[in-house]
């Protein structure tokens, strides 16, 4: 069911030649679903990470809205690198039954737009406890994931936890505890710079080595740390220069995903509109050529 064969995301080992297929979330461009696509060819962008059309979440599309995004991507010939779906971006102390029943329902969506990727969270942690609060939920974390990963790996898809500020996967340390703990080929890792850097962490010196291993796809944006400001790949504290070098000199072999915030960033979408979605893109080519010419758009 996937669209490449990525494997496990990239050899650690290096060896590999390098390829990096370009996506971005269409949403961040305009809500009408043809306009992300039409903004994504002219950007040379052949995937898209789909999180939302017409003003309503990926986890809300009934048949009529699969049907028509179906057309349009066949029209296109444009496919879907990942479902960025809101899974997990719920209280851990809220109720799971129903989180667990939007994932079956994401994952029906996922199979029929015939991507194997689906972009989730760790559950938001009481900010009001402190760091007391990671230890203390940690046990309800671990087990509710564990429940999704059962969901994947009985329908063969891949879920992929983004690190984020509130969620407990926050931190490295956080990431690498559930990555670890859970240890599925099912749950693996969406890593995310900017988000790294709000949480002020060295996104390539500090949380890359540690957690490298379960790396399988890719975000860019990059942010400041002096105020978590947004900001075009390799303008901020990101290191996403240096992230991207490191991947390709490993052979990583994956999606590499634009989700620029550079409009408008809120706790489950982001905007950017198309003039800005086209400073992003401008951004992260220049970023790619110098690193590698031949890893990009490998098609």
């Amino acid at each position: 069911m996937a669209v490449v064969d990525t494997e496990d995301g990239y050899n650690p080992a290096g060896g590999s030649q390098a390829k990096f297929f370009l996506s971005a979330f269409g949403d961040e461009i305009a809500e009408d679903f043809d306009t992300q696509l039409e903004i994504l060819e002219k950007e040379n962008i052949h995937f898209v990470e789909l999180r939302g059309a017409w003003g309503k979440n990926v986890a809300n599309f009934d048949e009529a809205d699969l049907a028509r995004i179906e057309q349009a991507l066949k029209s296109r010939g444009i496919k879907v690198s990942a479902i960025g779906s809101p899974v997990g971006k719920i209280k851990i102390t809220g109720p799971f039954e129903p989180e667990l029943r939007r994932l079956e329902r994401i994952i029906e969506i996922a199979r029929r737009l015939e991507t194997p990727y689906i972009r989730m969270f760790s559950f938001f942690i009481p900010a009001d406890e402190g760091e007391a609060a990671f230890a203390r939920h940690r046990p309800e974390v671990i087990r509710r994931l564990k429940e999704f990963v059962k969901l994947a790996e009985k329908h063969d898809v891949i879920l992929l936890h983004e690190n984020e500020k509130e969620i407990y996967g926050d931190t490295a340390e956080h990431c690498l505890d559930i990555l670890s703990s859970v240890n599925s080929p099912n749950f693996r890792m969406t890593f995310d710079p900017a988000n790294f850097v709000q949480c002020n962490i060295q996104p390539f010196r500090e949380a890359f080595p540690k957690l490298e291993q379960f790396i399988t796809y890719i975000h860019i944006k990059d942010a400041f740390f002096k105020d978590g400001r947004v900001v075009v790949a390799g303008a901020g504290d990101g290191e996403v220069a240096a992230l991207l070098q490191a991947l390709s000199d490993k052979g990583y072999q994956g999606f590499v995903s634009l989700e620029p915030h550079l409009s408008a960033s809120g706790t489950f979408s982001g905007f950017s509109g198309p003039e800005l979605f086209h400073e992003a893109v401008t951004a992260l080519n220049s970023i790619l050529k110098k690193v590698n010419p031949e890893v990009i758009n490998a098609f």
